[in-house]
Order: structure tokens, then sequence, then C-alpha cells
């Protein structure tokens, strides 16, 4: 028998093991396909949210708040102490009405906080740093600067996409944490569907061993019944991501929450990546189970004898 009909052969097996015991296969399944789409779902999510966040801090600005009704002669001596400083690339001037506008564009949801009548935003200067520059090197400037008569507050954007950052990389981590949790309760799951199955067919197992064949041909169906419900598995959770996806993509243009999440996209390249990692926690689900399990074999002269009990 080549390769290729070992394979076919295998995988007819595999199917009618999981048309015969589809109720704890689909377990199994159900197992992965939830340990693939929390654990994916909650990287995507903080992949999204980094992306969002790369953006803004190549826009990142550090924007002086003025006091409302300043005198002319102290905001002029201000912009020419902002426009001399050495870490500044750019300076621009945004009045009231242009800050709004600027809300209103980087959150559609929020537009109403900013519309009406009066200025609900206060004017500003914005200086772009020079690139490279860390936060911590405008620490001291910045608090002289916030000194000023008709300075209302400094604020370095830099500084919080950076606590955001952290905030992001914790929520990763825990993602993973989670995931690798829930995918070995998949693997245990699966492991423990492969020995059940294994059991039923202990005598069509021995048979087989009688006639010469080989452990390759054995325990084939069994690695290939577990790869398959890894990869149904991970096909449902790929499913599940895209459509999750889909949604957030459609409402960010009315929800903040859906336009942070859906920064980084969700492709053919990552549902693949959910199929492999499926595929291989089957495979390993499998291996573990028949790794204990002596198939097909009959008990030594001895196995069925007890100790003789102690005096």
């Amino acid at each position: 028998m080549t390769l290729l009909q070992a394979l076919a052969y295998f995988l007819t097996e595999a199917l009618v093991s999981l048309r015969r015991s589809w109720k704890v296969s689909l377990l199994a399944i159900a197992t992965i396909t939830v340990s693939l789409a929390v654990g994916g779902g909650v990287l995507l999510a903080a992949s999204g949210v980094a992306q969002r966040i790369e953006s803004w801090r190549r826009d990142a600005r550090v924007v002086v708040y003025l006091r409302p009704g300043a005198p002319a002669a102290q905001r002029d001596d201000l912009e020419a102490r902002l426009r001399e400083a050495p870490w500044a690339a750019a300076v621009e001037e945004v009045g009231p009405e242009q800050a709004a506008e600027r809300f209103r564009r980087a959150f559609p949801s929020l537009a109403d906080l900013v519309t009406g009548s009066g200025a609900p935003l206060p004017a500003s200067f914005e200086l772009t740093p020079v690139p490279g520059s860390p936060p911590g090197a405008l620490d001291g400037w910045t608090a002289e600067i916030a000194r000023h008569p008709v300075v209302e507050a400094v604020e370095d954007d830099r500084r919080w996409l950076g606590e955001l950052e952290a905030m992001v990389a914790v929520i990763r981590g825990g993602g993973l944490v989670l995931g690798s949790v829930l995918l070995g309760a998949a693997v245990f799951t699966i492991a423990s569907v492969v020995r059940l199955t294994a059991f039923l067919y202990q005598e069509e197992i021995a048979v087989m061993r009688l006639v010469g064949a080989t452990e390759f041909f054995i325990r084939g169906p069994f690695y290939t019944e577990g790869m398959l419900q890894g990869l149904l598995g991970g096909g449902a959770a790929a499913a599940t991501l895209g459509a999750a996806y889909r949604l957030a993509a459609d409402a960010a243009a009315d929800s903040l929450a859906a336009w942070l999440v859906s920064g980084a996209p969700f492709g053919w390249r990552e549902a693949g990546f959910l199929l492999a990692i499926g595929a291989a926690a089957g495979l390993v689900g499998a291996a573990v189970s028949l790794s204990r399990e002596e198939l097909g074999r009959e008990p030594g002269p001895d196995a069925g004898a007890t100790a003789p009990p102690a005096a």
C-alpha cells in the first residue's frame, strides 16, 4: 500500500469514527472552538488597539491649553517661547472651533458632546516634538511652560499613549494565558475522545496486529481523527472571529469601542493560523492519548495475577 493510499484510508476511518461518536466529537470540537475564539479574540482586539495607538503616536503632540480670555501680548509671548524650544519641530495654534471639528472627526460617536453654542473646547498651541524625543526629556520644560500666566494645562500625548500601550500589553498577556489554559483543556478533551475511540476498536486493532499491521497503520486513523477535530474547531473559531471582525468594522463609524478593536485586520493569514493551531492541538491530543495505550495488545500471562495477601 502506497503512502497516498494509507492517508486515504486514515481519512476514511477517521470520518467514520467521527460519524459514529459524533456527540463526544462535537464536545471536543466545541471545546477547541471556544478556546481559540476566546484567546484569538482577545489577541485580535489587543492588536487592533495597538494599531490605533501606533497611528496616534505618529501624530503625537504636546498640547498647551490656554486660559479663556488670555491677553494677546501674553499669548504672543507664550507662542514665541514654544517656537524657540529646541525640540519643537512645529507649533500650530488651534482655535476652539477647529478643536471641536477635530474631535468630531476622530470620535464620531461622541460628536454630540461638542455640538452646540459656545466654545466647548479651549484654544491651544500644539507642539510637534522632534522625532525621537523621549517623553521624559520634556518634563522640566513642560513644567516651566505650565507656570506661564495664560496656560491652563499642558498635556504630552506620548505619556498617556505609553500608559495605553502598557495596558494593551497586560491584556495581550492575559489573553495568551487564558487561551493557553483553554487550549490545554481542548487538548485534554480530544485526548479523552481519541482514547475512548481506541478502546471501542480494541478487537479490530488486535486483528490488525495478528495480520502484521504496523504501528503507523494502526495509529494513523486516530491521529487523523484528532487532527480533523482540531481543524473543525479551528475553522469554527476562524468563522466566529471573522464575523465578529466584520461586525466591528461595520460599526466602527458609530462606536468608539468597535473602531478601536477593528484596527488589526482579520484575513486569510489569521484564519490559517487558527486552523494550524487547531490541527496541532488535535494531533497533540491524539498523540498524548495513544502514548498511554497499548492498542490491541493482549495482556501478558501475569497481567491478571494478584499479589498474595500479606502474612
